[in-house]
């Protein structure tokens, strides 16, 4: 075993981060960074992962960026091996990268279930088996997979996006159960909405719905969305405390809550947010 795991001490280490140019993973980034971790920022968008990374590098810490399409194994593959062999551990990994569709099911093609499927889920999936087994070997490790409030409870409007995020805090759940034995441990971390590009489709996401990129984000600025520094600062406190899921925004348990007491009312609470959310539409048509 590699002296001075994560287990000991929340400063210093290795991390890797996907999705790390932009929104949430780019500020976990900047947080490890300022925290005196090795940061590799993946992504697809590798010029805005390495200017994410000069700007961890600009204050006094230590990044590089990665281009990584989480819907390739062999790219998960390539940037651990690589990991490994600069700095000989992996200490924490991010499986953050994630897109969205929003808009009705009824209005879904076969792309946009594959499309959200590809990177949420099965991009997480190959996350998992690329790095779980040197975590293992290692004897330490700290697997952080982001999910959503969307996997919490019922969320309509976006139902492929809200089907990847319940499996994948499934995944968490039972992954932290069996890798509790060899000394690795795996967080979900599940945002409330978030001021990050997804809001308005993101650059690989979209939205099924006739209002603009603007407008949508206008949308979810009535559900008071939170910046990404101080998420991921309040969300890694949580991933150090080892929390099995970490719900930021706070507020935003209540309604996780509510689900799991009663499900009856959660259901009928989505309801009236789907009903609201169809006669905006409508009036933004006419």
């Amino acid at each position: 075993m590699v002296e001075g795991s994560i287990d000991t001490k929340d400063r210093g280490g290795v991390a890797i981060v996907t999705g790390g140019a932009s929104g949430i993973g780019r500020a976990f980034g900047e947080e490890l960074g300022e925290r005196g971790f090795e940061v590799v920022l993946a992504d697809r968008q590798a010029e805005l992962a390495e200017e994410a990374a000069a700007g961890i590098r600009e204050c006094g810490g230590r990044a590089i960026a990665a281009e990584l399409d989480v819907r390739e194994f062999s790219g998960f593959e390539r940037v651990v091996a690589e990991t490994v062999d600069r700095s000989g551990r992996i200490d924490l990994f991010f499986n953050n990268a994630g897109i969205g569709v929003g808009g009705e099911i009824r209005d879904y093609t076969l792309r946009d279930w594959e499309d959200v499927f590809d990177v949420n889920l099965r991009g997480v999936a190959y996350g998992v088996q690329a790095v779980y087994p040197l975590m293992i070997e290692q004897g330490f490790g700290h697997i952080v997979n982001t999910a959503s409030m969307a996997g919490l409870f019922t969320s309509p409007m976006s139902g492929s996006y809200t089907t990847a995020k319940h499996a994948v805090v499934g995944l968490s759940k039972t992954l932290r159960v069996e890798a509790k034995a060899y000394g690795v441990r795996v967080s979900v971390v599940c945002p409330g909405v978030i001021r990050t590009p997804i809001l308005r489709g993101g650059r690989y996401g979209r939205i099924n719905l006739p209002i603009s990129g603007q407008e949508s984000e206008e949308r979810f600025e009535r559900l008071r969305p939170m910046d990404p520094k101080p998420f991921a600062k309040k969300a890694l406190r949580a991933v150090f405390r080892n929390h099995a899921i970490i719900v930021v925004p706070r507020w935003w348990k209540a309604f996780w809550y509510l689900e799991r007491i009663s499900p009856t009312l959660g259901s009928r609470l989505s309801e009236r947010f789907l009903e609201s959310a169809r006669r905006d539409l409508r009036e933004a048509q006419q």
